[in-house]
């Protein structure tokens, strides 16, 4: 199997230090789950030649009462180089260590051109797409109490129209090969009253980009506690011939793999027995097992 999403550390105060052996233990623990083959996939945020690029888009939405708190968690996170982050990537990868260079490119709305040439004069292997903020409000930091009060105040319905419309965009904008946990705005246990519409509008954009799709665990750790994406949405997306990857969205060493083999049977229980694996942002496919 592989898993195709995994961060190099957690959160610091710091810049961080770069470990080529972190990234050996990854792998060692990667195969006592059946785990043959990672890509380690920082999030873009966290380094400051994105953020220097994308600027403080959040001054936008200043009357947002969430802007505030996305400045903040913008200035806790984006302190690395990400020169460095591939160098380390690509030095671990030409050690033999069977990992992939990859990134999780988050959806900056009508910015992804830019970042997309930026990401372009690196050599990446793979980058997964996602959507962690409508505007300003991270929906998915319910431990952040400005953030969290939003899904009180908000119409859950219109939450997820407003999600789903963003994953469409970021599908189309050709800048990601994969669309990473695609349902998550979830995340914190808030259903649509019909979920299937967004389901029917995600599922026809991966399928018109020809992306592939992240089936994770990490959601069974959320309080939604179930996998990404769902099952009814799983089966939209196997409908449409989707190709798909694995991932655990491990921050630390002890979730990497994390229940692997049920993400296998969760796919094997529908006709799918390969997964995508990518070369130079190329796909080819692997058996899932």
């Amino acid at each position: 199997m592989i898993d195709y999403h995994l961060h190099l550390w957690p959160h610091s105060e710091s810049s961080v230090t770069y470990q080529i052996d972190q990234i050996a233990a990854y792998c060692e623990e990667a195969a006592t789950h059946g785990v043959s083959e990672l890509a380690l996939t920082e999030h873009t945020h966290r380094f400051v030649d994105v953020a220097s690029l994308v600027g403080p888009f959040w001054l936008k939405f200043g009357h947002e009462p969430t802007s505030a708190a996305l400045a903040e968690y913008f200035a806790w996170h984006a302190r690395n180089s990400l020169e460095d982050y591939v160098n380390l990537a690509v030095a671990a990868k030409e050690q033999g260590l069977p990992v992939k260079v990859g990134l999780e490119v988050d959806y900056f709305r009508g910015q992804m051109d830019e970042v997309a040439d930026l990401l372009a004069q690196y050599p990446f292997d793979v980058l997964i797409g996602s959507v962690h903020w409508i505007d300003t409000w991270q929906f998915d930091d319910y431990e952040n109490p400005v953030q969290r009060h939003q899904w009180d105040v908000r119409d859950v319905d219109q939450a997820w129209s407003d999600y789903a419309a963003r994953i469409a965009e970021l599908a189309a904008t050709n800048a990601v090969d994969v669309l990473a946990h695609p349902d998550l705005i979830k995340v914190a246990g808030f259903i649509s009253s019909d979920p299937s519409q967004f389901w029917e509008q995600a599922a026809d954009a991966a399928k018109e980009a020809d992306v592939s799709i992240e089936v994770s665990s990490a959601g069974w750790k959320k309080p939604v506690a179930e996998q990404y994406p769902a099952q009814g949405f799983l089966d939209h997306l196997v409908a449409r011939d989707l190709t798909f990857t694995t991932a655990s969205d491990a921050h630390r060493l002890e979730r990497v793999g994390e229940r692997a083999s049920d993400l296998a049977t969760l796919l094997e229980s529908r006709g799918v027995h390969e997964l995508a694996t990518y070369t130079k942002r190329q796909r080819s496919m692997v058996a899932l097992r």
